[in-house]
């Protein structure tokens, strides 16, 4: 018995429309669908591995005068401004935002002062041919180490003088960012209580570009116009993540707008010895669009980048203190990657989830709106 064609089965398919190619960044963007989270994820690894050869080898990659792990960490804040803004409009709350943040961050970050003071010093110290009692008393001791930095400004780096054989000891090269993360949250605070971020988001995108241009002006002219080195810099680049989130709609990332980006990113590397002087726009504009677009864009369950961000460092110092240091650098690498992804794993089990599902422990669970979705609940960076 044949089966006879119906008009049905004669009618061959018609082709599925594509897409449109998004015009905007905010048609770009999926709160539910994007890959913010390998992206963190990603940069985290560069800085790991540019402060795995910094350590082991004396140097680290550099693109014209800007180096690859300073790179990464200002790609760590235009993403953080772009979620952070989109946080505070999603949580209508100052004092959920702030308690939010404060899980995020400081959890995970005493956890590691203490662990660092407490354990990695110490073993520092015995593979290093010292003393444990030193480590724990006297001057720069783990104990000043904790009291010292506890206020995420970190103002002990060395422990008792370890590691050892270096001039300027450092048992934590990474932490220092964290007190301008910080200082990033309370400016969008500030401007949230304000009202500025949602009724008056063309302001904040001109207080942006004021910025831009007093860098530029500084660059070019070699006159000192911004306080400070740390700051200037870190909060450009998460001000221009959070003005991209406010203004999204309008953001273009047309093909030309996207090469205009890429040529303005190159020269400053290339030409300027801060590159964010001509620079920075185009930055933050192609890692949004490559955290919004990229086609991979797993939901990853373990947060492993801010646990990687904050141990590399500790755990490379105790790789090189063992005899794996004379080994070849890849071994070395290997090892400290290893190491960091393990410590981050226990970090994120043993201590950052665990604080965060004390995020809404005031309030029932709740469907919040306003703003740009920050991706999955709970999870907001």
């Amino acid at each position: 018995m044949t089966a006879t064609a119906t008009p049905r089965d004669s009618v061959p398919a018609a082709p599925l429309a594509r897409a449109p190619r998004p015009r905007t960044l905010a048609q770009a963007y999926d709160p539910r669908s994007n890959a913010f989270d390998v992206l963190r994820l990603a940069l985290a690894g560069a800085v790991a591995v540019t402060h795995a050869m910094q350590l082991a080898l004396g140097w680290q990659p550099s693109i014209g005068g800007t180096e690859v792990g300073a790179l990464a960490v200002d790609g760590f804040f235009v993403l953080s401004g772009f979620l952070i803004t989109a946080s505070w409009l999603r949580l209508r709350s100052p004092g959920r935002f702030v308690w939010h943040r404060a899980l995020r961050i400081l959890p995970g970050f005493w956890t590691c002062l203490l662990v660092t003071a407490l354990v990695v010093a110490p073993l520092l110290a015995v593979l290093n041919g010292g003393s444990v009692s030193a480590v724990l008393t006297g001057p720069g001791s783990a104990t000043t180490y904790v009291l010292h930095n506890a206020g995420l400004f970190m103002a002990q780096f060395g422990i008792a003088g370890l590691p050892a054989a270096t001039p300027d000891p450092v048992v934590n090269g990474s932490l220092w960012t964290l007190f301008y993360e910080a200082l990033c949250y309370a400016a969008v605070f500030g401007l949230g209580v304000l009202g500025l971020l949602r009724r008056r988001p063309l302001l904040v995108v001109a207080g942006v570009a004021a910025l831009q241009l007093a860098t530029a002006a500084q660059e070019a002219t070699g006159t000192t116009l911004l306080p400070g080195e740390n700051l200037p810099r870190l909060l450009l680049l998460f001000a221009l993540g959070a003005a991209a989130h406010l203004v999204a709609d309008r953001v273009p990332v047309t093909p030309v707008a996207l090469a205009a980006a890429g040529a303005t990113l190159v020269a400053g590397l290339l030409l300027l010895d801060d590159y964010r002087a001509l620079g920075a726009p185009g930055f933050a504009l192609l890692l949004l669009v490559v955290a919004a677009r990229l086609p991979w864009r797993p939901r990853l369950r373990r947060d492993l980048s801010y646990g990687a961000y904050v141990w590399h460092w500790p755990v490379a110092l105790l790789v090189l203190s063992t005899p794996l240091a004379a080994a070849p650098f890849a071994v070395v690498l290997l090892a400290v990657l290893g190491g960091t992804a393990l410590v981050a794993l226990a970090s994120w089990h043993l201590v950052e989830s665990p604080a965060l599902r004390l995020k809404d422990l005031r309030s029932p669970r709740r469907r919040d709106s306003g703003g740009i979705p920050s991706g999955r609940p709970g999870l907001i960076r």
